[in-house]
C-alpha cells in the first residue's frame, strides 16, 4: 500500500537508470532500468500489446546499459555534433554515423555510447506507440512521404504484417 511503497522509496533501495530515487512518483518510461538493490532484482520498463508497462526482468550485466532512440542530431558551439534521445539525454559526440531513428546502447553509470544500432530494413524493432504498441518483428520495407507522416511496414514473428508510423518504431537490434 501507499505507505509500504513509501518507505522502501525512502530507504533508497529502488534506483531508476542507475540513480536512487526517493520520490514515489517518479517518472520512469520506455526501456527504463529499474533496480531493487535488496533483492538484486533488475527490470527493463517494456510495453505489453495493451500499452501497459510490463516488468520485464533482466540479468545484472543486461542492467548496465539501456538503449535509447536518437530523436535529434545537430552541431552545437564550436561545431561541436550532439544527439538528443527519446528520454531527454543529450549526447556529445556521437558517432558520426549515428542518424535520426537509429537506437544507442547507453551505458547508464558513465552515460556513453557503447554502440548502435542503424534504422535498416531487416533489423529488429519493438512498436513504441500507435495501435501496435509493444509488437516486434522485422522492418521490410519504408515508404517516405514528404511533408507527411513515413510509414514503416513490419513484419512479426508469425508471420502477420502491419504498418505503423516512422515515430513509432523502436529499433533494438
Amino acid at each position: 500500500n501507499y505507505n509500504e511503497c513509501k518507505m522502501i522509496v525512502m530507504q533508497r533501495f529502488i534506483k531508476v537508470d542507475g540513480k536512487v530515487r526517493t520520490d514515489m512518483f517518479f517518472p520512469a518510461g520506455f526501456m527504463d532500468v529499474v533496480q531493487i538493490e535488496k533483492t538484486k532484482e533488475h527490470f527493463r520498463l517494456l510495453y505489453d500489446t495493451k500499452s501497459r508497462f510490463v516488468m520485464h526482468k533482466i540479468s545484472k550485466d543486461e542492467a548496465e546499459y539501456k538503449m535509447c532512440r536518437i530523436k535529434q542530431v545537430f552541431t552545437g558551439p564550436k561545431a561541436s555534433p550532439y544527439a538528443v534521445t527519446h528520454d531527454g539525454r543529450t549526447l556529445r559526440y556521437p558517432d558520426p554515423e549515428v542518424k535520426v531513428n537509429d537506437s544507442v546502447r547507453l551505458d547508464i553509470n558513465t552515460g556513453k555510447i557503447l554502440d548502435y544500432v542503424k534504422f535498416d530494413i531487416g533489423n529488429v524493432v519493438m512498436i513504441s506507440g500507435g495501435n501496435n504498441i509493444g509488437r516486434v518483428g522485422v522492418i521490410t520495407h519504408r515508404e517516405r512521404h514528404p511533408g507527411s507522416f513515413e510509414i514503416v511496414h513490419v513484419k512479426d514473428q508469425a508471420g502477420k504484417s502491419f504498418a505503423t508510423r516512422l515515430h513509432n518504431v523502436f529499433v533494438i537490434g
